[in-house]
Parts: C-alpha cells; sequence; structure tokens
C-alpha cells in the first residue's frame, strides 16, 4: 500500500528521490518507478537486534544522501532507525495509525462502526508533514506487464477469454472464505464460456491444496509456486479481474487497476485496507452482523466460535459480484 502513494510523491515532487527501505522480498513492486530506489532490509539476519539496525542505519546513510526520513510503519524497529537518523540531525514524520479509533471499530461493546481514514491517505500525511506535495488520485499505479516465455508456455494467449484471479488464503482462518464454499464459487465461475482461473497463493501447504482444485476443475490452473515475484506481478497485471481475502493479493492487483472483488470476514474496510481506488461495492461481507469487525487485522479467534462473518456468506454473493465486474 505504500507503493501509490510514494509513485504519487515522487510524481508531484520532480526533485525528490526516495530510498525505500523495507522486507528484502519486495524490492520488485518498485521496478519501473523512476528515482525510487529499493534498500533490503534483512531485519532476521545482518540487520537484526539493536547494533544490526545501527549498521542498517549507517549503511542507509553511507550510500545516499537522506535529507529526511518518513517512517510508514511505526514499529519499534523503524522506531529505531528513524532515531538514530533523527539524532543526526534529520527531519522525521512517522505515520498515525489511529489505534485508538481502531480500537473503538473492533471492541465487543459500544463499537463505533464509521469509515476510519484510509491507510494510503495516513501515509500521504506523512509526506506531507516533511512539507512535500502528495494528491492521490485513483490511476492504476502501474500499466500491464508482458508475461515471461515461462507465464506463455502455461498459460497461453487469452484469445479474447476471461482470466479470473482466485486468492483464498489469508494469514489468520478468521480473514479466509471456507475453501470448501470457494470451490463452490470456483465451479460457478468456471462454468462461464471462455473463463480460465488462475489459482493464487503461497507456500507447499497451500500450493498443495490449490493443485487439489485444479485437479477436479479443468478451466483452474495455479500459479501458485511456479513463478517469482517479478513474474507473478506480470500475471495479476493481466487478470480481468482478481477475488482475494483481505490479503495481499488484494493490494497487488489494485496496484495495475485491476477490479478486486474483496472477501471480508472478523476485518472491514472502514479500518483502512481496502484495495487501492477499488470500489466499496465490491467488497463481499455481512454487513449486519454486530461482531463485526472484531480485530483490525483478523488475528483474534473468533470469540463466538461460529466464524459465522465467513461461514454466512454464501457463495452466490461472491461469484455474482465477480461476473458483473468482468
Amino acid at each position: 500500500m505504500t507503493i501509490p502513494v510514494m509513485k504519487q510523491v515522487l510524481e508531484d515532487n520532480p526533485g525528490v528521490s526516495i530510498v525505500f527501505v523495507s522486507n528484502k522480498n519486495w524490492g520488485a513492486l518498485c521496478a519501473g518507478i523512476p528515482r525510487l530506489t529499493f534498500f533490503p532490509a534483512d531485519v532476521k539476519g545482518a540487520h537484526k537486534g539493536i547494533p544490526g539496525l545501527y549498521r542498517l542505519f549507517r549503511s542507509i546513510r553511507s550510500e545516499h544522501r537522506i535529507d529526511a526520513v518518513a517512517d510508514l510503519h511505526n514499529v519499534l524497529r523503524s522506531k529505531v532507525v528513524r532515531t538514530f537518523f533523527r539524532l543526526a540531525g534529520k527531519p522525521v514524520a512517522a505515520i498515525d495509525k489511529g489505534r485508538a479509533a481502531k480500537k473503538a471499530l473492533t471492541r465487543q461493546e459500544n463499537k463505533v462502526l464509521q469509515p476510519l481514514t484510509t491507510t494510503i491517505e495516513r501515509y500521504a500525511i506523512v509526506f506531507r508533514q516533511l512539507g512535500l506535495r502528495c494528491d492521490m488520485g485513483h490511476k492504476p499505479v502501474f500499466q500491464p506487464r508482458e508475461l515471461s516465455a515461462g507465464a506463455l508456455a502455461l498459460l497461453g494467449p487469452k484469445n479474447g477469454g476471461k482470466w479470473l484471479g482466485i486468492a483464498p488464503f489469508a494469514t489468520y482462518r478468521e480473514k479466509m472464505y471456507p475453501l470448501e464454499k470457494m470451490e463452490a464459487v470456483l465451479a460457478a465461475l468456471a462454468a462461464e464460456k471462455g473463463s480460465r482461473l488462475l489459482l493464487f497463493g503461497g507456500g507447499q501447504e497451500e500450493t498443495a491444496k490449490l493443485t487439489g482444485l485444479a485437479i477436479r476443475m479443468p478451466q483452474a490452473v495455479v500459479i501458485a509456486g511456479r513463478f517469482s515475484l517479478a513474474e507473478e506481478l506480470a500475471i495479476i497485471s493481466q487478470l480481468d479481474v482478481m477475488v482475494s481475502m483481505d490479503s495481499a493479493n488484494m493490494h497487488l492487483a489494485s496496484l495495475f487497476g485491476v477490479p478486486v472483488i474483496s472477501v471480508w470476514g472478523a476485518t472491514h474496510p472502514f479500518a483502512g485496507f481496502m484495495g487501492y481506488a477499488q470500489p466499496a461495492d465490491n467488497a463481499v461481507q455481512i454487513t449486519d452482523l454486530a461482531c463485526r469487525p472484531c480485530s483490525v487485522f483478523g488475528n483474534k479467534p473468533c470469540f463466538r466460535g461460529d466464524h459465522a462473518c465467513m461461514e454466512w456468506l454464501k457463495p452466490t454473493q461472491i461469484a455474482e459480484k465477480v461476473m458483473r465486474a468482468v
């Protein structure tokens, strides 16, 4: 979600360059953005702990001229690094995550159910505090990308067909639509002439589950585990629609302006994590369940014990929204 904001800052401020310090796995997201340099942080290795973060600070400062620091994370690690820069005399701005308002949104009693400032806007505010322009719009961040030879060999040309991305997994169960119900969604979509189902996920367990689905559904192709992030992004850019939980694939597809039908259970778009430029109507959720949302990130067990927020959603609710979007 930082990518649309940084790209807008660079467009609105021609004399500015950004050194983006983040997890080493996400460098591919920065490709093709002028004046955006990716600096990998290895927080489980070379940059682990206070000594490692100091090494990170020194490495950044030695390789780049840093005039100011925008902390878009505001966690212990980023606080330590920004403190080093502040002690070196650099101005610093940090995101206000609105924790009190999010607590009110997710508490069980006296819930305040109202939209909060989006995370995209919270990022933009940080840059404005440093004196930079950032006028967020809704245009796609990236244009569609060419498929790699490996992707073309697997998928072949679209030839006017519809490519529907399906990303059924999330970090926590509370954010994941039951897989047997998702299979019913896939069956409904597969019945549409000319549609192909591209299954996204990560890790051996998810890939194995997706492979099981694909065996039972000839129109389905497993993307998970076969490509690099850059190659997978190119595939995502060619989709006609993505079906995703409140998870990373929602945000990746949003970067390319791909319509995302997002499925929400324990979490809620009101917390500010809807995909960039996605219309509110693309969210599939039960709106009259008093316990929703019960957490910001979906990392708290269902206190009801029945996962009603996901179990009560009908496969037809998701499938119908997908078909209206393509």
